[in-house]
């Protein structure tokens, strides 16, 4: 374990230059000497976002005062959000190519110090709420140039530096090949999903075997804590969903039961919503009690040797869909709506059942590896934040 000689705690500014940046001005808006500068929008955490850079006058001497060196740690000064605040990346563009505002605080760490080293310890005090127990608390939340350099820093030699740094080194890398994998998995099956776009269509009519139904409408007075689950539009997301739980439940007679009970294999289509997610539609699952569903959607049942619903669901998610309700919703204030006509004429695509059957795995394939990757990546920052606990903690090898 880590002798506690080992670790000294010492105060940031004792450790490093740390400096607010310039505060912009009307005069620095158009003043001579225009330079780039960084802000708070351009520091997300271990990385800076050099698409969107303003400028402001620096004369020469505020240019050498807040340039930018390679090495230098960037935190945010200010955050709506207080967990935000002390949100950090390191700078490792030119000498000098850019300069900071005043919602930025810079850290040059000195000789004691490794810049990777210092990053990784304002990246465990912002995620451990050390920066948001000193921050300012107001409707901006600020972490101030002095409360910051007044902060206790958990100095380890040089050599225990250059280790911690190494293993976080190796599970940054790690992160960025399964957020790569990620990336070419969307854009795979962006491409899987595309091929419906080539694919001659007749109209959603065709497939019916009953339906477009709209729900059933209740009174307030008849939700309580016990009747019949209800399928609501908050109950689902759009594609696959889970409505077998965490339902209202609404008193029902037998009739309304009878007409409005869902079974598996039932397509559900929102007709009433925002803009954006009018038409937004699920596929019933296995349900683990009869369950009926509300008069804001729309069921339909399918004719099960033209459409299997798995396929449905996923035409009904597609961009081409998406884009034919909006141009066929009537809108209302903050609000949009569609009928069973519009369900009816939408577009459906001229396939067989084992054609979608076979494009569905194709499409599963890519989600299912998707998804592993991204279990893997919750697994793997997880341990991450484990190990920064035990080296910055103080409690493990170093």
């Amino acid at each position: 374990m880590r002798s506690k000689a080992s670790v000294r705690s010492v105060p940031v500014r004792d450790l490093g230059d740390v400096r607010v940046g310039k505060q912009l001005s009307p005069a620095s808006r158009s003043g001579a000497g225009q330079w780039p500068y960084l802000r708070v929008a351009n520091v997300y955490e271990g990385r800076i976002d050099y698409s969107d850079v303003n400028e402001m006058a620096f004369s020469p001497a505020e240019r050498e005062t807040y340039a930018l060196m390679p090495g230098d740690v960037l935190l945010n000064e200010g955050q709506e959000n207080l967990m935000m605040v002390g949100r950090s990346a390191l700078y490792c563009g030119a000498p000098g190519a850019y300069c900071f505002q005043n919602t930025l605080i810079r850290f040059r760490p000195g000789p004691d110090l490794l810049p990777k080293f210092a990053q990784a310890v304002f990246v465990w005090w912002r995620a451990n709420a050390v920066f948001a127990g000193v921050a300012e608390k107001t409707s901006i939340s600020h972490l101030g140039g002095n409360r910051f350099g007044a902060l206790s820093f958990p100095l380890v030699p040089m050599a225990a530096q250059q280790r911690i740094v190494d293993v976080l080194d190796s599970f940054s890398k790690l992160e960025e090949s399964l957020e790569a994998s990620i990336v070419k998995l969307q854009e795979l099956g962006a491409a899987v999903m595309a091929e419906l776009a080539d694919v001659d269509c007749s109209t959603f009519e065709e497939i019916l075997a009953f339906g477009p139904q709209n729900g059933i409408y209740k009174p307030g007075s008849a939700y309580g804590m016990s009747g019949t689950p209800i399928v609501r539009i908050d109950s689902f997301k759009g594609g696959p969903s889970d409505l077998a739980g965490n339902l209202l439940r609404v008193s029902l007679t037998k009739g309304e039961f009878a007409r409005y009970g869902l079974a598996t294999g039932d397509v559900l289509i929102n007709r009433v919503n925002t803009p954006e997610l009018v038409g937004k539609s699920t596929a019933v699952g296995d349900l683990i009690e009869p369950t009926v569903f509300e008069s804001n959607m729309m069921r339909c049942k399918l004719r099960t040797n033209r459409a299997t619903p798995a396929f449905v669901e996923t035409w009904l998610g597609s961009p081409t869909v998406k884009r034919y309700f909006r141009t066929r919703a009537k809108s209302a204030i903050s609000q949009a709506s569609i009928n069973g006509d519009d369900v009816r004429n939408c577009p459906f695509p001229k396939l067989e059942v084992p054609e979608q059957e076979a494009f569905l795995r194709r499409l599963s394939a890519v989600r299912d590896q998707q998804l592993t990757d991204r279990e893997e990546l919750v697994k793997l920052r997880k341990l991450k934040t484990g190990i920064m606990d035990d080296l910055l903690g103080g409690r493990g090898r170093a």
